[in-house]
Formats: C-alpha cells, sequence, structure tokens
C-alpha cells in the first residue's frame, strides 16, 4: 500500500492524498476551522463504515445472500474511563463508536444476524478493537 501523504499551511485545513485521490479535512469554524472537510474523527467514522459495508458485500456475494445495499450511520463520542462503568481502562478517555447498519435486500432473519456478525470481521472494526501502536520519527 502507498503512504498517505497529508499536508497543511499554518492552518487545520489538510490536503490529503491516498493514491491517485485527493481530498481535504479540516475542523467546523466554531472550532477554528474552515469547515472544508470533514473532521479527522469523522474520516475515522468513515473508515469504519466503508470497510463494515465493503466486507459485507464481499460476504454476501460469496455466500449467495440476496444483500441489495447497506446503510451504516456511525456515531462517535469518548468519556472519561473513570466514568464507565463496564470497561477495563480505568484512566484517560474510551472512544466509542455506535454503528447503526441498515441492510437491504430480502434477507431471511438468520441472514440478517449473520452480516451483523461478519461487520466485526470488517479489518478497520479489527484495528480499532485491537492494540494499537504508533511509530513517529521526524523525516
Amino acid at each position: 500500500m502507498e503512504p498517505v501523504i497529508v499536508r497543511s499551511a499554518n492552518s487545520f485545513r489538510n490536503e490529503i492524498r491516498a493514491g491517485k485521490h485527493t481530498f481535504i479535512a479540516d475542523e467546523p469554524s466554531d472550532a477554528g476551522g474552515t469547515d472544508e472537510g470533514p473532521t479527522p474523527y469523522d474520516l475515522l467514522s468513515a473508515a469504519l463504515g466503508t470497510c463494515t459495508s465493503m466486507t459485507l458485500h464481499f460476504y454476501a456475494k460469496r455466500e449467495g445472500i440476496p444483500l441489495e445495499g447497506v446503510e451504516a450511520v456511525i456515531s462517535n463520542d469518548r468519556m472519561y474511563a473513570k466514568d464507565c462503568a463496564d470497561c477495563l481502562t480505568t484512566s484517560g478517555f474510551i472512544h466509542r463508536f455506535d454503528v447503526k447498519l441498515k441492510l437491504l435486500g430480502n434477507l431471511t432473519p438468520e441472514q440478517r444476524e449473520q452480516l451483523l456478525s461478519i461487520a466485526r470481521r470488517c479489518p478497520v472494526y479489527k484495528t480499532l478493537t485491537s492494540e494499537i501502536r504508533i511509530n513517529e520519527s521526524l523525516a
């Protein structure tokens, strides 16, 4: 995979280059940005939603399940770990993603449940629910 290149010039507005695609990320005006693109957390939610949709379509096609479309509505927020009664982490923040899936097509209840369990196999889901290490260095 090619690296993703992100450039900014003295503002929250960032130009992102991913392969042959270029797009903008920014912050809302009330946060000091120019609101020219989605926020980083919007992009993270979009990555989870698109990966989930692609995983479901791949699986349905392979298994002959009549999935005609997927709508994923993703919201995210964070809370203090100390305020989370059922979390293992006790300090810092817990980040939460709420994913509501609408599965389109003539699907049986069993197929719908099967697809819901497959959604958790999406690579981005697996990444977000595993330990992550980030190595930073100066170029």
